[in-house]
């Protein structure tokens, strides 16, 4: 079997041999397409693959068109809306991520963020500390319960909810189960969050839900741009001086949020999964699965069933 490995922004050197050696040890052989700089190349690498792993790479229906022996795509990391899921499934296309790899290093940039916005971004004047503030988590799967154990470490009064996950698993994890989406807003002082983007989440965080946030209230985006209704936002903000808003995901409109000095910082890239450990964990993960698929059938973590 071939395995393409495309990935525009390409993996640390020591994740593809990690990739290499257990796509190797069954015998299937692996190809590189890194760095690309057109789309062409992309249809032209994947015309004779069987899989295919990438990472914020577009797998677009073209793509999918080219690729005729495909038979599995894995998106190394949590989010797969890079990917055509349905079209995919229509292709007969098993869709897969590699979730909990990329966790912790996501968790952690949380907070890497969190401490620079509430020491006002290190300008010199007097800012506020974390230990004592309730942090709400929006979504409580791998990132989140990363994210609470290290609010514990501070001295946070961590709160999640989380439509899909139960209160009484919550409530288990040594963290508060907020009644509602609203709740969690209404009682913490900082809200992360960690929804992917779907159709129910799109623009879901907006002008009535943020608003309901506390003075000197903080959103921690993390997750997806798409999860948040921009206009809404910065419409709040314009109104409220109290608000803050960090990301790791510059927003469509960068200008007008970087009109609110003190209040709003963004990353000039997505962070969230770049370290060292995250790339090879997740490089190696979707390597792992992919071979598990050629040889038992294994759908584990397919995300278009």
């Amino acid at each position: 079997m071939k395995v393409l490995v495309a990935t525009e922004k390409p993996f640390a050197a020591i994740a593809v041999d990690g990739i290499k050696k257990e796509i190797e040890s069954v015998g299937n052989e692996l190809v590189l397409l890194e760095k690309y700089a057109d789309a062409s190349q992309l249809l032209d690498a994947v015309k004779d693959a069987d899989a295919m792993i990438v990472r914020s790479d577009k797998v677009t229906p073209a793509v999918l068109d080219a690729a005729s022996n495909l038979k599995i795509v894995v998106r190394a990391g949590a989010g797969y809306d890079n990917v055509d899921t349905a079209y995919a499934k229509e292709k007969g296309v098993v869709v897969e991520n590699t979730p909990g790899q990329n966790s912790n290093a996501v968790a952690e940039l949380v907070f890497g963020l969190l401490v620079y916005a509430v020491r006002n971004f290190y300008n010199g004047k007097a800012g506020t500390e974390l230990k004592g503030k309730k942090l709400g988590i929006l979504a409580f799967g791998n990132v989140g319960r990363n994210v609470a154990r290290i609010a514990k470490g501070f001295g946070m009064d961590v709160y999640a909810y989380d439509a899909f996950c139960p209160k009484d698993a919550i409530e288990e994890a040594g963290v508060h189960a907020a009644d509602s989406q609203d709740a969690l807003f209404e009682e913490c002082d900082i809200v992360s969050l960690h929804i992917p983007a779907t159709p129910e989440t799109r623009e879901s965080i907006g002008y009535a839900l943020v608003s309901k946030m506390k003075k000197g209230g903080i959103v921690v985006n993390t997750a997806r741009k798409e999860v948040v209704n921009e206009p809404e936002l910065l419409k709040l903000m314009a109104e409220r001086e109290d608000l803050k808003y960090i990301t790791d995901i510059k927003p469509d409109a960068d200008a007008d949020f970087a009109k609110f000095e003190g209040r709003y910082f963004s990353t000039p890239k997505k962070m969230g999964a770049q370290t060292a450990e995250a790339n090879i964990n997740a490089g190696i993960a979707a390597a792992r699965q992919i071979n598990a698929f050629f040889k038992d059938g294994c759908t584990k973590y397919q995300v278009n069933k």
